[in-house]
C-alpha cells in the first residue's frame, strides 16, 4: 500500500518548519539525513522523498547536498500554486522543474499543485487544464492538492492565519469537492486526467471523510495518492487504531507517506513546527509506520522512472 515514504512537508515555509528556532536549516539537514538513513536500512527497496519544497528553490537543495543530507534520498518533490500564493505564472511550470534538474540527477516529483476556487470556480477549470498539459509527461508524479476542501471550522496550517488577508482564506476552497461533499465544475474535468494525475488529500485524526473520499477515488480512476501520518497524533488515544483504519481504506491506491508534524512535548518548542528534540526519535517514528504497513509494500516500476518524454 506504501509507494514511497515522504519525509517532513514544505520544509523551507515556516508555517512547516520554523527557521527562528533552526536558522539555517542545519537542524532540519541532521533530521531529514537521519530519518532517510532509517527507512533504507528499514526498507532499502522503498523510495524516500524529500518533503514537497515551498517556494520551488533550487538554492535549499544545494544547501542539503552539500550536507549529505540527500545521501538516502531518492526524489526531490516541489509544491506549486502560481493562481494563488506564488510569484511565478502557470505557464513557467516547466522552467521551475528545469531549476530543481539543473542541481540535482534525483527525480522530481510535483507532490502539491492546485487552484483554489475562492475567487471563482471557473478558475479552478482553467488551471487544471493547463496544469494537466503542462505537467503529464514532465514528470513522474504529479498530486493534485486537494479532493475536499478544508473544512472552515478546523483552520488551515499556517503561522500567518487571518494576518495573510484573502491568501489565508484561498487555503480552504483548493478542493474538487466543496466541504459539504458537493462537486465543483473541475471534478469531472479530473476524472479526464486519471489515473495520469493524482491526489493529495491530507485526512486529519478520525476524519470522517475517509470512506468518501476511497468512494470519490475509485469513481474518478484515481491510482496514486499522497497523504499523511502525523507524528504528534502518534501520541493521541488509540492512534494506532485510527493509522491501521486510514491505511486499510487507502490499500488499493499507491500512497506517498508523509511524515512530519512534531509532538509539542518532544520539540525544541512547544510547537508542530518546531524541530524534535532528538532527531532519532521521528526517525524511530517513520521506520515505525513503515514497518507497520510496508507488509503490503507494491514499489511501482514506474514510480522513479523519468517520463519518456524527458528521457
Amino acid at each position: 500500500m506504501i509507494e514511497a515514504a515522504m519525509i517532513w512537508n514544505e520544509p523551507n515555509n515556516k508555517s512547516h518548519w520554523d527557521p527562528e528556532i533552526d536558522p539555517g536549516w542545519h537542524l532540519f539537514a541532521d533530521t531529514l539525513a537521519c530519518a532517510a538513513q532509517a527507512l533504507k536500512q528499514e526498507a532499502p527497496a522503498l523510495p524516500t522523498v524529500l518533503g514537497g519544497l515551498s517556494p520551488i528553490d533550487p538554492t535549499f537543495v544545494q544547501f542539503l547536498d552539500s550536507k549529505r543530507a540527500l545521501d538516502h534520498v531518492d526524489v526531490v518533490a516541489v509544491h506549486g500554486f502560481p493562481l494563488d500564493w506564488n510569484l511565478w505564472q502557470i505557464n513557467e511550470w516547466p522552467a521551475k522543474l528545469a531549476e530543481i534538474r539543473a542541481v540535482t540527477p534525483k527525480p522530481v516529483w510535483v507532490t502539491e499543485v492546485g487552484v483554489s476556487t475562492f475567487g471563482a470556480e471557473e478558475v479552478q477549470v482553467f488551471g487544471l487544464e493547463r496544469t494537466a498539459a503542462l505537467l503529464i509527461g514532465r514528470t513522474p508524479r504529479i498530486h493534485w492538492y486537494s479532493l475536499y476542501d478544508l473544512p472552515q471550522a478546523w483552520g488551515a496550517t499556517t503561522r500567518h492565519k487571518e494576518a495573510e488577508g484573502s491568501s489565508y482564506y484561498r487555503h480552504f476552497y483548493m478542493g474538487l469537492l466543496r466541504e459539504d461533499g458537493t462537486p465543483k465544475p473541475a471534478l469531472e474535468q479530473f476524472g479526464r486526467y486519471a489515473p495520469a494525475m493524482g491526489l493529495c488529500q491530507w485526512f486529519h485524526f478520525e476524519d470522517h471523510r475517509l470512506d468518501d473520499a476511497v468512494a470519490w477515488m475509485r469513481r474518478l480512476g484515481v491510482r496514486y495518492l499522497r497523504t499523511g501520518l502525523s507524528w504528534a497524533d502518534s501520541f493521541r488515544p488509540n492512534a494506532l487504531d485510527w493509522f491501521d483504519r486510514q491505511m486499510e481504506a487507502l490499500a488499493e491506491f499507491d500512497v506517498t507517506v508523509t511524515f512530519c508534524f512534531t509532538p509539542e512535548h518532544r520539540g525544541i518548542a512547544p510547537h508542530h513546527t518546531s524541530p524534535p528534540q532528538v532527531k532519532e526519535e521521528f526517525a524511530e517514528f517513520c521506520t515505525a509506520m513503515i514497518r507497520r504497513y510496508a507488509g503490503q509494500l507494491r514499489p511501482r516500476s514506474d514510480a522513479l522512472a523519468m517520463p519518456a518524454s524527458l528521457a
